[in-house]
Formats: structure tokens, sequence, C-alpha cells
């Protein structure tokens, strides 16, 4: 028993007609409870269909940091109506994404403000309904969004706890986001022969600490690598990182699907 904590099962490349049978074979492969999350108010209402439909899928409600130019300076009205649906288990993903550059017409530091604005509006939004927050970092070098990130979740910290999803390592980044509650996720980016921070992380993260995750369609684990990625690969990220771990299979899913559901209160 597994939960996948993070996936999008309404992206493109996951055919409306396919969702059916991608949740049978999660179930299939272990992975009894999913987490779809939203990205911009324009699926919001996607996901919460798909949460509506099956007993074990959850959903999530944000606007990606990559979304913030194309939402409007109003938005948190219609996530909150959003939020509050009962199959809403957190605020995500939302989060600062300083790799891709600024669009045309922004400036790097304009671009990186809006994000942040938004992220704060972010974590007021979750801290009123009482819900947990899903953050993205990511930079093309260095830690200047995981820097500023954790600065805006040191003011909220007593009132949400953050996760910090595809955790890349290393583990010293991951002890500062403990130190203020919060938690990280691994993805199958852990199973990547290059990725030695990320395994070395996984396999020192102390129990209780992190979650695992997909993020499918995106980061396929070895031997997929390069393919589409589906919630019923968890599997074999599962499996690595238990290995990594020194932990049977059973060992580690059961305590990260406890941190799962903690989390988000399901």
């Amino acid at each position: 028993m597994i939960i996948d904590s993070h996936c999008h099962l309404v992206s493109s490349k996951f055919p409306e007609e396919e969702i059916p049978s991608l949740i049978k074979r999660a179930h299939d492969n272990g992975v009894t409870q999913l987490v779809t999350l939203a990205t911009h108010l324009g699926d919001c209402a996607q996901n919460l269909t798909i949460a509506e439909a099956y007993e074990t899928v959850f959903t999530c409600v944000a606007i990606h940091p990559c979304d913030v130019i194309d939402s409007t300076d109003a938005f948190i009205p219609a996530l909150r109506d959003f939020a509050k649906h009962e199959k809403c288990v957190a605020i995500g993903e939302t989060g600062l994404d300083y790799f891709h550059p600024a669009p045309e017409g922004w400036t790097e530091q304009k671009y990186h403000q809006r994000q942040r604005d938004f992220l704060e509006q972010h974590f007021a939004l979750a801290a009123e309904l009482g819900k947990n927050i899903v953050i993205h970092t990511r930079d093309k070098k260095g830690t200047a969004s995981l820097d500023d990130a954790l600065l805006i979740y040191a003011k909220w910290a007593d009132r949400v706890q953050a996760v910090f999803h595809c955790f890349l390592g290393p583990l010293e980044n991951a002890t500062r986001i403990f130190d203020l509650g919060g938690l990280i996720s691994f993805t199958a980016i852990s199973t990547f022969k290059s990725a030695n921070d990320c395994s070395k992380a996984a396999a020192d993260a102390p129990i209780g600490s992190f979650m695992l995750e997909t993020d499918s369609p995106y980061l396929a684990p070895a031997p997929h690598r390069g393919k589409r990625c589906e919630p019923a690969y968890l599997k074999k990220t599962a499996e690595h990182i238990a290995h990594l771990r020194n932990e049977t299979i059973e060992e580690l899913c059961n305590h990260t699907t406890q941190t799962t559901r903690k989390f988000y209160n399901i």
C-alpha cells in the first residue's frame, strides 16, 4: 500500500478516456490512493471532477509559479471556492520557479516578485482554510528559489505545514525545511544514476520527514526514463528507495503512507 502524493491527472498527456485504466493500473501496482494537483484556475474543476468520481483520488488546487503571468491578480476568491471542496486536501502546486526565463515584457525581478506575492497569498489561504501547502522550487543553479520560499514559509510555519515536492537534495537543504516543520517528497529522480544528491537524501532522510510521488506525467523512473510517467510507476521508485534505505518495501510504504495521510488529512 502506497500513496502517490503528487501527480497531474489533468495533464494533456493523459487523455480523459484513459483515466479509468490509469487509476486501475495504479491500484494493480499497489498505489492505493492518489493526489492530483491543479496548476491554474482553468484545471481546478477538472481535478475536482476526477476526485469526485474516484474514492481513492484527492486533489489540491493552486496557481503554479509558471502560471502567475496568465492569472488575474484577484485569483483568491475563485481559488477559495475550489479549495473548500471536501476532496481538496491541500493548497498546491504553488511556489517559486527561477529556472524558466521571464516571459516577454517582464524583467526577471518583476516576474520573481509576482511569484513571491502569489506564494504569500497561497499561504494566507491555506492558513485561513486550515490546509497544508505543496511547494515547487527550481533554479538553474544555486538555491535562490528555495531560499526565498523558506523566508516566506517561516512567516507561516506556525499555522501551515509545507511539503517541498520533487526534492533533489542534498540533505542539508532538507534540514532547513525540517527546521521549519516541513516535509519533502521524492520522485523517480532518485532512481537516476546521475542523481547522487537526491539518492543520498532519500537514503538518509528520517522516517516521517518525506513522502513519495511520481509528478506524473513527468519524470518516469528507470527503466522508463524519457517516457511518459504514470502513477503505477511509483512502485519502482518505492522499491529503489527501500533498497537505498535498507528497508523492506513494506516498511517504506507503511511509514510514507502514514506521513502522507497525516499531511493531507486523508
